[in-house]
């Protein structure tokens, strides 16, 4: 049997603007252009989701050295207080084990925080700190991630792109677009009459057969949303309806369900965590695709129970965003047939990589696909960018 090195360090950073934390941009980007969300019923709130604060944690980026000085790293969302998590409280279940206990490991993490964890800010430092973990077995045996995962199911992946602009989707060769919803109830039949101006007006200029989508984060409520799903259906055939109602109203999901017409899909999840939560989400048949950000929902490890689960239910599991991470998974299960492109440019006119500045040798989509081999370096097969401002601010 052959002995992996263990893990001697566990480092946690922070660091601003762009990359994992996404909707840290400058201005005129479409990423926070108009933008329902739940704080829109207050008008000062409306026009800018960086105006109620959707950019003040910034990216926390996680490093697991092993003894040998192989470091594996992973980026999410948490900024300074996540990092405190994994500094203070995390590093302890990882420095001195072997990086195969990650089953060991993470259910020490989930439970020891669970008193003040169990969704949010604790699961996103957890998910951190359990892809660097997956990046570091990776890089120890000399494999990507995906073939630890059991190997690839198919030769490439595809993609739809999420975006202002799926016309220019459709012609960088997408599969689908989807559009973020722009105005939320308290904008009333207007604001309604809008939301469908605009999909018309991408269905008239993408065509019959192109896949589109609204996101409408958490926006909506029960009424709104039918309403909403109904009028897109018929007029301008949605294929789907993404995260219409508060995460926590499985009950509101489950209506919403009943009530779309015949043939469109409800999708979310994406601000979901742990198989706990997604069990909710299928046992009371809220949705048709679940939609874990692999970042958010507990990494890898728990992604795969959470995709078990999805799969004996017969749901489809598209995960939200978070590039690399997201594509090793993808490509090694069945009911995972397509994957979801972050359109970061500002326009979005052009296909960048989704985490830059932060990772270095991110793949992109040609033409809406990507090639599995464009997968086969060690561990996720990135690397982090030493160029940008790192800071740690706690040691242990």
């Amino acid at each position: 049997m052959v002995t992996l090195s263990r893990i001697k360090h566990v480092r946690a950073f922070t660091v601003r603007g762009g990359g994992a934390d996404y909707h840290d941009q400058g201005e005129g980007h479409w990423i926070d252009d108009h933008i329902a969300t739940p704080m829109a019923k207050y008008p000062e709130y409306r026009q800018s989701r960086q105006s109620f604060g959707i950019n003040v944690l910034g990216t926390l980026v996680v490093e697991i050295e092993a003894e040998d000085g192989t470091i594996g790293f992973a980026v999410t969302t948490g900024g300074e207080p996540a990092c405190y998590i994994v500094e203070k409280h995390l590093a302890r279940f990882l420095e001195g084990r072997s990086p195969t206990d990650y089953e060991k490991i993470w259910d020490q993490m989930f439970f020891s925080t669970q008193y003040y964890g169990r969704k949010g800010l604790v699961v996103n430092a957890i998910s951190g700190v359990d892809l660097a973990l997956w990046d570091l077995l990776g890089k120890l045996r000399d494999e990507p991630v995906y073939q630890l995962l059991g190997g690839a199911v198919r030769d490439e992946l595809q993609f739809y792109a999420t975006g202002a602009r799926p016309d220019v989707a459709k012609e960088l060769g997408f599969i689908g677009g989807k559009l973020p919803l722009h105005h939320g109830p308290a904008e009333g039949e207007e604001g309604m009459h809008k939301n469908i101006a605009l999909l018309a007006d991408m269905r008239a200029k993408c065509g019959d057969d192109f896949w589109l989508m609204y996101d409408c984060w958490m926006a909506l409520d029960v009424n709104y949303a039918t309403k909403l799903a109904t009028r897109a259906w018929n007029e301008c055939g949605l294929k789907w309806i993404e995260e219409a109602i508060s995460p926590d109203d499985y009950w509101g999901y489950a209506e919403l369900k009943r009530n779309v017409p015949k043939g469109m899909l409800v999708t979310t999840g994406e601000h979901e965590a742990t198989r706990w939560g997604f069990r909710m989400l299928l046992e009371m048949d809220c949705c048709d695709i679940i939609q874990p950000d692999v970042g958010w929902c507990g990494g890898v490890t728990e992604l795969l129970k959470i995709s078990a689960l999805a799969d004996a239910a017969g749901k489809l599991v598209v995960p939200h965003g978070s590039s690399v991470y997201s594509y090793h998974f993808v490509v090694t299960r069945h009911n995972s047939p397509f994957a979801e492109f972050l359109m970061m440019h500002p326009g979005p006119t052009e296909v960048v990589p989704m985490f830059a500045p932060q990772l270095l040798g991110e793949p992109v989509p040609q033409n809406g696909r990507m090639r599995t081999s464009a997968l086969d370096k060690p561990g996720f097969g990135v690397e982090l960018n030493r160029d940008i401002a790192l800071h740690r601010p706690y040691t242990h």
